[in-house]
């Protein structure tokens, strides 16, 4: 078991990734807030923790994934409200779509999916201990955390404390003078007109704050102390920096060792190219969004798990149809390349490229720098035509991006396929060129394309 290093946010370092007992490494990634169809930017944090976990297990470790979905929230009461339907309804449909469209990227479930609306009980719990610790106070049914009781705020974003801004909606006037310092942020929000749902608390009717929630599911599932916690680089500030503060005060511990985070993606303003604003990032409120299945359904899954794993984890990616052709075209190579690999070890002579593909995982999980690699492996398998080269690396590297059915069997085509590329040579031969286009459109429908190769016409699945 090789040293495994990530970039923790709070150092600003490399750091080892020291697992658990028994080798058990826990993640808690935040989910998105379900009030809309998710867009493929908020398909990125998925796919990354998904990968981690599957290269941590290749690695030896035993991975618990949790990523957890906000179904409690003002954006969920105003999208709700707009569409004149109950919160909760909208929010469970909205839920249901986030699975099936993240299902169709084939990366499989976390181990765990905690909703807030079914945490409720755990999350008076903390909130009651930080108001038993002296670090939180109810007024008239909102509690707030006093942040200035946190010594260590602001270590996580290494931010000066009075720089900051809690971002939370406007205080009404007549709730102005509530907080007892601006910087205080809400643990429980007293209910409001228009709010159609509502939990029982010791302060009061209401509802949790939006990080709260995070601090009580991670600690629920995982405990406190676990190993990585992951999100977007957007989450930060205020969001991980409140949650840090919360677990730390309640249980003087660290809520996690590693706080690790990925880039956004990014899109051109419109009219604009790539680039010219390097923060246009991809949001649902920015109105610049692609969604997960449209782009899944257009450019299919594997091409857009190519475009992510083609970017370092913690950059900035961009994001347009261009770019999603290219992915797609390295698809198309992988594909090709792994027609006529032969089961069994792949030569010993090309170990060095498989060991660096997993170096590249294993030194802050570059997947680009691993892409890399795998790449290098398939010029050398071109070299090598003449000769069996065995799939086991390509499968093995392959698998660790989700990948791996660019390499398996099932990419050669069947019987039946062999059958209609026989019959439309025939009718080509025969100058039939009407049949020939019929059975040439037979074959698309079955997923395949024909293609002229070395040793005459051959069949060359579309991808999907």
């Amino acid at each position: 078991m090789g040293t495994i290093r990530l970039h923790d946010t709070r150092s600003g370092e490399l750091r080892e990734l020291v697992a658990g007992a028994d080798g058990h490494v826990g993640i808690y990634a935040c989910g998105p807030t379900v009030y809309a169809r998710i867009h493929v930017g908020n398909a990125r944090p998925f796919v990354v923790y998904s990968l981690l976990k599957r290269f941590l297990e290749h690695e030896g470790h035993a991975v618990t994934l949790v990523i957890n979905i906000t179904d409690v929230n003002d954006k969920i009461y105003a999208a709700a409200a707009a569409l004149q339907v109950p919160s909760a309804d909208l929010a469970a449909e909205m839920a249901a779509h986030y699975k099936a469209d993240t299902d169709a990227l084939g990366l499989g479930r976390p181990d765990a999916e905690p909703l807030a609306s079914e945490t409720i009980e755990p999350i008076v719990a903390l909130i009651a201990d930080l108001i038993d610790r002296g670090h939180a106070y109810a007024v008239d049914g909102d509690v707030y955390f006093r942040v200035r009781s946190d010594a260590c705020y602001g270590s996580l974003s290494r931010r000066a404390i009075d720089e900051m801004n809690q971002g939370e909606e406007p205080v009404p006037p007549s709730h102005a003078d509530r907080k007892e310092d601006p910087l205080d942020f809400a643990l429980w929000k007293a209910h409001k007109e228009g709010e159609d749902t509502v939990w029982f608390a010791p302060w009061g009717r209401g509802r949790p704050g939006w990080h709260i929630e995070c601090s009580a599911m991670a600690e629920q599932l995982l405990g406190v102390g676990f190993e990585i916690h992951g999100g977007g680089n957007d989450l930060v500030f205020p969001h991980h920096e409140n949650e840090a503060a919360q677990t730390r005060m309640a249980r003087d511990a660290e809520l996690a060792q590693i706080w690790m985070h990925n880039g956004m993606l990014q899109v051109a303003a419109s009219g604009g190219k790539m680039g010219d604003d390097p923060d246009a990032k991809m949001g649902k409120s920015l109105g610049n969004v692609a969604l997960l299945h449209e782009v899944v359904e257009e450019f299919g899954r594997n091409a857009l798990i190519m475009l992510f794993a083609g970017a370092h984890y913690r950059q900035p990616m961009a994001f347009d149809d261009m770019r999603m052709m290219e992915a797609l075209a390295r698809v198309a190579r992988v594909r090709d390349s792994a027609r006529g690999l032969v089961a069994g070890e792949s030569p010993p002579e090309m170990r060095p490229l498989r060991d660096a593909f997993f170096a590249a995982l294993r030194d802050d999980f570059n997947t680009a720098a691993a892409l890399g690699a795998l790449f290098e492996w398939i010029n050398e398998r071109h070299k090598r035509r003449d000769e069996p080269v065995g799939r086991g690396d390509l499968v093995e590297m392959l698998s660790m991006l989700g990948l791996q059915n660019l390499a398996e069997h099932g990419s050669e085509a069947g019987a039946e396929e062999q059958e209609l590329l026989e019959q439309r040579e025939a009718a080509r031969s025969a100058r039939n060129y009407a049949e020939a286009d019929r059975l040439r459109d037979e074959l698309r429908a079955h997923g395949w394309e024909v293609r002229d190769g070395p040793d005459g016409p051959e069949l060359v699945r579309i991808e999907q």
